[in-house]
């Protein structure tokens, strides 16, 4: 795909445009084109927080140093890349390898694998890790003597980068390599000066280095987003082609896309007639949802989920029927023509993350807030109180929180007593009930099987008339928190964790050096996610599926008979 374009249409049109020309006569193209920080205060955005605008020319650089790692790593039968991450650090290189595998010189490359293409590296694959199913951590194991892994963070070790840390290496040290050879098996990602950095230094890993003031959610065409992919064979410099092809457009006041999409996303935010924020985004993305929505999810979340204001995405089927508060945004759509949504957006992939990052800070100025700070510290409460919590358990029960009702092994954990004789079905119908009427319901799933609140949304969306947005823990949780907790606080939550299915030996094993599982890590990590939404008093519920199996079947069945009782 060449070219970009976004093209919106009816009331969404028309704040679209107000937004726009308000923007122009404050002068903000200009103003972002020349990086002047003064757009949110004298004080408030640092000049080099907007270094992201640089990257597409800035990142050849780091190509031009990844290249010989690539050879070595070739050389050395590493084919495989393991990318450990959590939010931001994952979604943009899952994203670059999901459009490397589906371009068209590339038709036929097996999914996650790339194939060689103009300019790409030898073919690789790559296999995100970010704490949620245990699948692809067997699928990783089973490719052990290929693999390199890639620990990317802005801060500190996360607990699952500790854990799949020691777990890898273990498995590296039971297949006789010696403790030089598991460190060159390694290769770090972090900022400048960071704990991860002198961790990394102590350990001995390959280390890159990235910019400490880059934004992380704004960082998809730096070192977090490109190095995994290049390592797995992507062709990153058409990638930045792409973007710098953008570039020009952007210091435009006419036919700048990024000003145009800056303008839809938070001209509809704020309120319009009636009273009524389009606050809410339905992307969709041919062929269903893919990692690019959900990069695109926790960009907006991030950057503008601060002070009671934001922007939440949904994909299909969560947001099914008309609902006043949300607009559909297409990414890419085959036609126009054929196009229901109010606004599409036409761009390569490497465009793309521009263009999106260019909007959501221009959105960020319309709803004033800085969409570059690092925000309140709602992610980092969720993981410091599932370390808390794994600490002081010591490989025992991780709550004594008991069960206010259980019903065919699935377990109702809330902060309230139901009454007698209630059922299932009558506590999910309580839950919806509660979603305020400008609100949503978000479903965190933190199982090791393949259950996904994907399979939920639509029977909860007919349930409470209301968008539902789903995802996996922790990393949906950690790419959305901002908007959840420091956003508008119109969200309700069901949290479902489970025991670990028969056969998961990886989840129930206990992770080398710690008194713990990945199972308990995941249900330490619901329970601290618990804890935040309670904190801030809004509506959440935790189920837990004491036989995955068995439970995620009762449990739809529950959700299909609430929706059926609510349909008019």
């Amino acid at each position: 795909m060449s070219g970009f374009d976004v093209l919106t249409r009816g009331e969404v049109l028309d704040s679209a445009l107000q937004a726009r020309d308000y923007l122009v006569s404050c002068g903000v193209p200009g103003a972002l084109a020349a990086k002047d920080p003064r757009l949110w205060g004298r004080r408030a955005v640092d000049h080099s927080r907007l270094g992201w605008l640089d990257l597409p020319f800035a990142s050849r650089g780091l190509l031009n140093q990844v290249n010989g790692l690539v050879s070595e790593a070739r050389y050395s039968g590493l084919d495989h890349i393991v990318l450990i991450g959590v939010g931001a650090e994952s979604l943009a290189a899952q994203a670059i390898m999901e459009a490397h595998t589906h371009t068209p010189a590339l038709a036929g490359a097996a999914a996650g694998a790339a194939g060689p293409g103009e300019g790409a590296s030898p073919a690789g694959e790559l296999t995100v890790l970010d704490g949620g199913d245990t699948a692809a951590l067997a699928f990783a194991m089973e490719r052990l003597d290929r693999t390199l892994v890639v620990l990317a963070s802005k801060a500190g070790v996360s607990l699952e980068g500790d854990a799949y840390r020691r777990i890898f290496s273990a498995a590296f040290r039971e297949r006789g390599l010696s403790e030089r050879e598991i460190a060159g098996r390694f290769l770090v990602i972090t900022d400048h000066g960071s704990p991860l950095h002198d961790f990394a230094r102590q350990c001995g890993y390959r280390i890159g280095l990235t910019d400490p003031y880059l934004p992380g959610h704004y960082g998809a065409l730096s070192a977090y987003g490109l190095v995994p992919a290049v390592l797995a064979g992507a062709d990153a410099d058409r990638l930045l082609e792409e973007a710098a092809s953008l570039v020009p457009s952007l210091a435009r006041d006419e036919d700048n896309p990024g000003l145009l999409l800056g303008a839809v996303l938070g001209g509809s935010a704020q309120q319009g007639p009636g009273g009524i924020a389009r606050d809410k985004v339905l992307l969709r993305e041919p062929g269903g949802s893919g990692a690019l929505s959900s990069w695109i999810t926790q960009l907006l979340a991030v950057g503008t989920g601060k002070r009671g204001r934001g922007v939440l995405a949904f994909e299909p089927p969560g947001a099914k029927g008309d609902f006043p508060d949300v607009h559909g945004v297409s990414v890419n759509p085959r036609t126009a023509a054929q196009d229901e949504s109010d606004t599409s957006v036409w761009a390569p992939l490497g465009a793309q993350f521009l263009l999106w990052e260019y909007a959501t800070a221009v959105a960020g100025w319309l709803l004033g807030v800085n969409p570059f700070e690092a925000g309140s510290t709602v992610v980092q409460e969720a993981e410091d109180d599932a370390a808390t919590l794994l600490r002081t358990a010591g490989g025992g029960p991780l709550t004594s929180e008991r069960p206010v009702y259980v019903e065919d092994d699935i377990e109702v954990h809330a902060d309230f007593p139901w009454p007698p004789g209630a059922e299932l079905r009558t506590v999910l119908g309580g839950l919806v009930a509660a979603v305020p009427s400008d609100g949503y319901l978000a479903v965190m799933t933190y199982l090791s099987g393949d259950f996904s609140g994907r399979y939920l949304a639509p029977s909860l969306a007919r349930a409470s008339g209301r968008p539902v947005a789903y995802g996996p823990g922790p990393g949906y949780p950690h790419a959305t928190g901002p908007v959840h907790k420091d956003g508008p606080g119109n969200g309700a939550f069901l949290i479902i964790t489970g025991d670990p299915a028969p056969g998961d030996e990886l989840a129930a094993h206990p992770v080398p050096g710690r008194p713990y599982s990945l199972a308990q890590l995941q249900i330490a990590r619901a329970l601290g996610e618990l804890r935040a939404l309670r904190e801030r008093r809004l509506p959440v519920i935790r189920l837990h599926l004491r036989n995955p199996v068995e439970g995620t079947e009762k449990l739809l069945e529950a959700v299909r008979a609430v929706a059926g009782a609510r349909r008019p």
